[in-house]
């Protein structure tokens, strides 16, 4: 007799093959139960014995705590009452040596006599030199340096020039590259000229603006030019060229690169 399988009909497992299935899977039950339950008490240890360490090194930790809290309290406190207020009385003290700054450079008779006023004080005031050395570290005492290293390239002191510009650690493009300027000034009556070169050729990279860059170019260029070092010149002259071609130190500078060739 023949026999069939009807539609949707399933041949019963063996119970054999029952059995064999309950029990994987209540091995893998149990095993579930059992992990999770071992991680769950590790974690309970774990707080366990973390609450143990907090409790036992409570005062050291409370004792780290306020260090710290009374750091950042005594910094807010000394910028406040201390920093705060010394920056503005040296920035009033510096003012009246700006005043003698300025006033010499447009002082066309006796400028060094303003100069040495703006350096040494007047009216009471302090100057340059003091500020420099009393606000030391502080935005006033750095804006002395700049000022000061000014003031004595313009008396012809060139070894303070030197000296009060390498102190001077510019915040701004410009003032660097005037810095960096006059710093190539005093390197040069010094006769320190590879010196000198550099400098005049950090400041016109420090602020490539159509005035000041070019400037210092050119005495880059002549000074090398005139110490036989004909392919640095010819070097900057062409960047002049290229670079600057507007520029007043651009007017006659393809007969400055013929010349180095």
């Amino acid at each position: 007799m023949a026999t069939y399988n009807k539609r949707g009909y399933k041949t019963p497992k063996p119970k054999e093959v029952l059995d064999n299935e309950n029990e994987f899977e209540e091995v893998l039950e149990s095993g579930e139960e059992s992990t999770t339950e071992e991680v769950f008490n590790a974690l309970d240890e774990t707080a366990s014995r973390t609450e143990e360490w907090v409790a036992k090194n409570q005062k050291i930790i409370l004792g780290i705590v306020g260090v710290i809290a009374l750091a950042a309290v005594g910094y807010i406190l000394f910028n406040k009452f201390v920093s705060e207020p010394k920056q503005e009385q040296a920035l009033n003290d510096i003012y009246q040596a700006q005043v003698y700054f300025n006033e010499a450079l447009t002082n066309t008779q006796n400028p060094d006599s303003l100069f040495n006023l703006a350096l040494k004080g007047g009216e009471g005031k302090l100057g340059l030199v003091n500020l420099a050395d009393q606000y030391s570290g502080s935005k006033a005492g750095n804006l002395a340096n700049y000022y000061a290293g000014m003031a004595y390239l313009h008396t012809k002191d060139f070894k303070n020039a030197e000296k009060y510009l390498l102190a001077y650690k510019a915040e701004d493009i410009m003032t660097k590259a005037l810095a960096l300027g006059a710093l190539g000034d005093a390197y040069s009556e010094l006769n320190k000229l590879d010196a000198a070169i550099d400098s005049y050729k950090k400041a016109a990279e420090v602020d490539e603006n159509d005035f000041t860059a070019p400037k210092f170019l050119m005495k880059a260029g002549q000074l090398a030019y005139l110490n036989n070092k004909k392919a640095e010149a010819h070097a900057i002259f062409s960047t002049i060229k290229e670079k600057y071609e507007t520029s007043r130190e651009a007017v006659n500078i393809d007969a400055l690169i013929a010349m180095t060739e």
